[in-house]
């Protein structure tokens, strides 16, 4: 029996409705997310380019966003294309597997992020507060520790929620009001007890996003009260300006993140859960490299370096 029901799940297929409801806008939405897709994919990868070439960026610091961006170019990776698809294509199908790595591939990434944004605030934490330690506190092996830490979390908890959905048993063919494969997916999408499933997702959900979020403000809180502690206006400033890029992208990551938590469950909610989901899984990738890029002198020194390089580039000398 137990075999049957692993069968039949396998051979299951959902149908992602996405943005289908509107057709008129297809093309649009299509030309709008590519975009938002192109430039999150050159923006991430060139933020890993440019930290890696210039020797002023080799810190601790930007050795954590290049892994953010990592990160980020991996999950609209995985989703974009997907959700491209649907919206030019009439077969709007996805099998199982496929989506059951969608969710596993896309967990691991959302996680990784929520960790990486914590490690980051500890080291804006170490920065500001106890400087005179800093190069000791996170140092290159520390760092490397740091990231592994949040790949690995990242790792283990899409494993604990993929078998939690691997458990169930699904119907043959379901319909399904979004365009991605989420943990309410396969809830709906389930023929078999959720209760299991369901207590899984909670306490791993609410475990990673609160206990990150505590960090983060921790961090922030004794932030805030050394740098109310500074006499010179100018070190006020310019210790609030190396956080600011982080504050912006941790508010708008975890401002959507509770904003979707908050939604009822309703049937008139399905499009706000679409249209937070899409600012969630593809807007944001793009945001966080133009965030830490456009308030950061280096990076647009080394930006404005390549492109002179391009549009003069060095003469060519002639042998005699």
């Amino acid at each position: 029996m137990e075999n049957a029901d692993k069968n039949r799940s396998s051979a299951a297929v959902f149908i992602l409705l996405g943005f289908s409801d509107y057709p008129y806008l297809q093309v649009p939405l299509f030309l709008l997310f590519l975009t938002i897709y192109v430039v999150s994919v050159m923006g991430n990868v060139g933020m890993i380019v440019i930290i890696k070439i210039n020797p002023k960026l080799h810190t601790p610091m930007y050795f954590f966003l290049k892994h953010l961006s990592f990160v980020d170019f991996c999950y609209s990776t995985i989703v974009t294309p997907k959700l491209l698809e649907n919206l030019i294509v009439e077969d709007r199908s996805i099998s199982f597997k496929a989506c059951i790595t969608q969710f596993s591939t896309g967990v691991a990434c959302v996680i990784t992020e929520m960790v990486m944004l914590a490690v980051m605030s500890y080291d804006r934490f170490v920065a500001i507060c106890y400087p005179l330690l800093y190069t000791v506190s996170m140092s290159p092996k520390c760092c490397a520790l740091l990231v592994t830490v949040a790949y690995s979390w990242g790792i283990i908890s899409s494993i604990v929620l993929t078998y939690s959905l691997l458990v169930l048993s699904f119907c043959e063919t379901k319909i399904i009001n979004n365009f991605v494969c989420e943990y309410s997916v396969f809830l709906f999408a389930s023929c078999s007890d959720k209760h299991f499933s369901e207590t899984i997702f909670s306490i791993t959900a609410n475990l990673n996003t609160f206990s990150s979020l505590i960090i983060i403000l921790t961090s922030y809180l004794f932030i805030c009260i050394t740098i109310l502690k500074m006499h010179s206006a100018s070190g006020r400033y310019k210790a609030f300006s190396t956080c600011a890029s982080h504050l912006t992208a941790v508010t708008i990551f975890y401002g959507t993140i509770l904003f979707l938590y908050c939604i009822p469950n309703t049937k008139n909610s399905w499009l706000v859960v679409k249209v937070g989901s899409v600012f969630y899984a593809v807007v944001i990738p793009m945001l966080n490299p133009l965030i830490y890029s456009l308030r950061n002198n280096h990076v647009m020194e080394t930006v404005m370096g390549m492109q002179i390089w391009k549009i003069f580039p060095a003469p060519r000398l002639k042998c005699t």
